[in-house]
């Protein structure tokens, strides 16, 4: 780990953030702190992440909507200030890593599989004789 990466990852702990672990195909509700004038509120952003930066302090991830049929993307900084906190709604089982093909479907061809929980199968008994 060179120096630059140790001071990053100083700032991130620094900062104590939680961060959930989510990943491009899962649907995420991004709380933003918002000033209008002298009021601060907090408003939710609520679609689907299609693209994901890792670069220590400086990650970034896409989140996609569909707000009165017209396709709205925002680009959050992960560790930015004014993420007032991130929750995860539902996991998308997707193979890609960028979504951005999304950008051309609408509709029922947009949706995304949820990833069902993987648990172990039950042990078959043995059969008897």
């Amino acid at each position: 780990m060179n120096v630059i990466q140790q001071l990053e990852q100083e700032e991130i702990n620094r900062l104590g953030r939680k961060v959930p672990e989510f990943t491009t195909g899962d649907t995420v509700i991004v709380s933003v702190n918002v000033v209008e004038g002298e009021r601060k509120r907090v408003q939710a952003y609520e679609g689907v992440v299609i693209a994901k930066r890792n670069r220590g302090i400086n990650s970034s991830f896409i989140v996609r909507k569909v707000s009165s049929g017209e396709g709205v993307e925002r680009t959050f900084q992960t560790y930015s200030p004014s993420i007032a906190g991130i929750e995860v709604k539902r996991r998308g089982d997707v193979s890609r890593a960028k979504l951005y093909y999304l950008r051309g479907l609408s509709g029922k061809a947009a949706r995304i599989k949820e990833k069902l929980a993987t648990s172990a199968a039950p042990e078959a008994a043995p059969a008897e004789k």
